[in-house]
């Protein structure tokens, strides 16, 4: 089914769409706070490297507290990541291929990744649930609660799933509808404009900035 030129979204891919836009904005919140997490891990390794150099003090669970920040920080971010585009692909082949069956490929690997990403939810919060039942610590001298860290890589574990699965309703909307260079737009890896037009903008915002 071709739609007409011109022709307005149905109700149904406007509701996906302001789905898919609502969590995008909410990893994008995420992805921040992940960015400022690494920003801080890296002070605290730079803080505990002096400390034992010059001062002869440690925290003692420098390696447990960024261990659990690196993760979190990693799992926060992978919805945004997905949002933008922005993950590593390889689509020499695929950006050869004839529209039509290019976005169906495109679904289709989003389904596989939604599989993965299902999955290692399933198995953070099975973690998640075994550490509560036990009350489990980490063996530093700060004790921590397992669950803390845990929830955090959980909670980003799940976002990239409700990412996904977001992605995925729009885009076989726009398959049923035969918006097939909506749906490419949409899942394809980015192109050179859009690294331009990405570029241009940081530009203009540094610009306004500095004004």
């Amino acid at each position: 089914m071709r739609r007409a030129a011109g022709a307005a979204a149905p109700a149904p891919l406007r509701a996906a769409q302001a789905l898919r836009q609502g969590i995008a904005k909410l990893s994008a919140v995420m992805a921040y706070l992940a960015g400022w997490n690494y920003i801080l891990c890296a002070l605290f390794i730079t803080a505990d490297i002096v400390g034992r150099s010059v001062f002869h003090v440690s925290s003692a669970a420098t390696v447990e507290i960024t261990s659990y920040m690196l993760a979190g920080g990693i799992s926060w971010s992978l919805a945004h990541t997905l949002a933008a585009r922005a993950h590593i692909r390889v689509d020499v082949l695929v950006n050869r291929m004839p529209l039509r069956i290019r976005a169906v490929l495109h679904v289709l690997a989003l389904v596989l990744l939604a599989g993965f990403a299902v999955f290692a939810a399933w198995a953070a919060w099975s973690l998640l649930d075994e550490s509560l039942m036990f009350d489990a610590h980490d063996n530093s001298k700060l004790r921590i609660p397992m669950a803390i860290p845990q929830g955090v890589w959980t909670f980003g574990l799940f976002a990239f799933v409700a990412m996904i699965l977001a992605l995925l309703l729009e885009s076989l909307l726009e398959l049923a509808l035969g918006r097939f260079a909506e749906a490419d737009a949409l899942l394809g890896a980015r192109t050179i404009d859009d690294e331009a037009e990405e570029a241009l903008e940081a530009v203009a915002m540094a610009r306004e900035r500095a004004a």
